[in-house]
C-alpha cells in the first residue's frame, strides 16, 4: 500500500521542457494553464486513493521538474538521489532532497554520483526487485551504484536494455498480480518471460504508462484498447488527462514519487 506521494506544481517554464515528439507532433508545445489543471486532479486523484501528497511549489529554473519520478527513487528502507544524464534537468536532484529529508533519516540517503546517471523513469519495482533499464538517461555505472545501494537493505536488482525510446517504464510496466503492459520488443525480453505480459497496440503505446495505486489503475485517456486490456484483468480505473505532460515526454508514473 502507498500511503504517501510526493508531487511538484509544473513551472511556467513547461513550454521549454525536453521532448523528443515520440508521442505528439514535433514541436508541439504544452499549454501551462491546463498542465496545471491537469496536475492539480491528478494530485486530487492520488488523494483519493489514500495517499498523503506533499506537492512542492513550482520551480522555473527547471522546466521538467515536474516530474518528481527522475531525481528520486524512494522505496521502504531508503532512497536514492539520482543523478539525471542532461544537463537541464541534473540540478532537480539537489531541490529534490529537502522534500526526501521530511520522510528519511540521512542514513537513510543515497546517491548515484558522476560517472554515473541515472533517472527514475528507468526504475521498475517488483516486490522487492527493481528492474533498472539501460537507456541514454541510466548507464551501467548508475545501475551498478544502484544495486550496491538497495541490496544493503535486502532489495535486488537486474539490468534490461532499452532500445526504443526515454525510459523503461515508457515500454514496460508492472501492474501487481505478476501482470505487465509491454510492447512488442519489450515482449520479447528474457527479463520478463515469467509475467503475465499483455502486448499494447502499437497507437497506443503512451497508454503503457498507467499507474497501479492500492489496487486501482491510473490509465491516461484517449486510449480504449489498453483500457479494456486492464478492465478485462479485474482492476477498477480512474482516467486521466495528461495530454499537456505527454507533449514533453511526461506520463503518470513520472509526475509523483510513491512510497
Amino acid at each position: 500500500m502507498f500511503t504517501k506521494a510526493i508531487t511538484k506544481k509544473p513551472c511556467k517554464a513547461l513550454i521549454d521542457g525536453i521532448s523528443t515528439a515520440q508521442f505528439v507532433v514535433a514541436g508541439e508545445k504544452p499549454d501551462y494553464e491546463l498542465s496545471a489543471r491537469q496536475h492539480d486532479k491528478y494530485v486530487e486523484i492520488l488523494e483519493s486513493l489514500g495517499l498523503e501528497v506533499l506537492d512542492l511549489e513550482a520551480d522555473e529554473r527547471y522546466p521538467d521538474s515536474c516530474f518528481t519520478e527522475d531525481p528520486a527513487v524512494v522505496m521502504e528502507r531508503c532512497a536514492v538521489i539520482t543523478n539525471p544524464a542532461r544537463d537541464s534537468r541534473n540540478g532537480e536532484k539537489e531541490e529534490i532532497l529537502p522534500a526526501i529529508r521530511k520522510f528519511y533519516s540521512d542514513d537513510q540517503i543515497f546517491h548515484i554520483e558522476a560517472p554515473g546517471t541515472m533517472e527514475g523513469g528507468d526504475v521498475m519495482r517488483v516486490g522487492d526487485h527493481f528492474y533498472i533499464g539501460q537507456s541514454d538517461r541510466t548507464n551501467a555505472e548508475g545501475a551498478r551504484q544502484f544495486n550496491e545501494i538497495v541490496t544493503r537493505f535486502g532489495y535486488t536488482s537486474s539490468t534490461v536494455p532499452v532500445t526504443e525510446g526515454l525510459h523503461l517504464k515508457d515500454f514496460a510496466i508492472y501492474l501487481e498480480n505478476n501482470n505487465m503492459l509491454v510492447t512488442e520488443t519489450v515482449d520479447k525480453l528474457e527479463a520478463f518471460k515469467d509475467f503475465n505480459r499483455f502486448v499494447v497496440a502499437p497507437d497506443e503505446l503512451y497508454a503503457i504508462n498507467s499507474l497501479y495505486i492500492n489496487g486501482t489503475v491510473l490509465v491516461p485517456e484517449g486510449y480504449p484498447k489498453t483500457l479494456k486490456i486492464i478492465e478485462d484483468l479485474g482492476y477498477p480505473v480512474r482516467l486521466v488527462d495528461t495530454s499537456e505532460f505527454k507533449k514533453i515526454d511526461g506520463s503518470l508514473t513520472c509526475l509523483s514519487l510513491r512510497f
